[in-house]
């Protein structure tokens, strides 16, 4: 069984700009109910279905599975919710921790969230200077959640 251990992170600051490359995803979901999350995705040249189970803390039940590009295409446009996920991932090294720093497009513009994944839930790692507040438990930063509330209509 795959398992992602992960703890989301608002930045504090643009510290973060320069330290990595990015890549544009576009994503979306076939299902967004709580037990279970049904994702297209298109990240560069990859596409991928990912299932992932019920969270159960930070960790949750994750599958991936590479799909052809041509299908991801025709799902996104036709079958996903809407919107679309539109994000800029950046890859940052940090000690031993790889950091994925996303920023999003579309409906979720000016939302900048940086994630880490874990072996363990109780691992331990060094937080950047750049990284704020931990979000890891507030489920309105899950992609899956951006799309039935876009961070455009917080402030309403």
């Amino acid at each position: 069984m795959a398992v992602e251990i992960e703890r989301k992170f608002l930045l504090k600051n643009n510290g973060w700009r320069g330290l990595g490359t990015g890549t544009v995803y576009r994503q979306g979901f076939l299902s967004t109910v709580k037990e279970r999350v049904v994702r297209i995705r298109i990240a560069g040249e990859r596409a991928t279905l990912t299932i992932k189970g019920a969270n159960n803390g930070i960790s949750r039940q994750e599958y991936d599975y590479e799909i052809p590009m041509d299908d991801a295409e025709d799902m996104l446009n036709n079958l996903c919710e809407k919107p679309i996920i539109e994000k800029t991932r950046y890859v940052i090294k940090h000690d031993e921790n790889t950091w994925e720093v996303d920023e999003f497009e579309g409906e979720n513009k000016g939302l900048i969230i940086a994630e880490v994944e874990l072996t363990d839930a109780a691992q331990t790692f060094t937080i950047p200077d750049w990284i704020g507040d931990d979000v890891s438990d507030d489920n309105r930063y899950y992609n899956s959640n951006l799309i039935k509330n876009p961070y455009c209509k917080w402030a309403e």
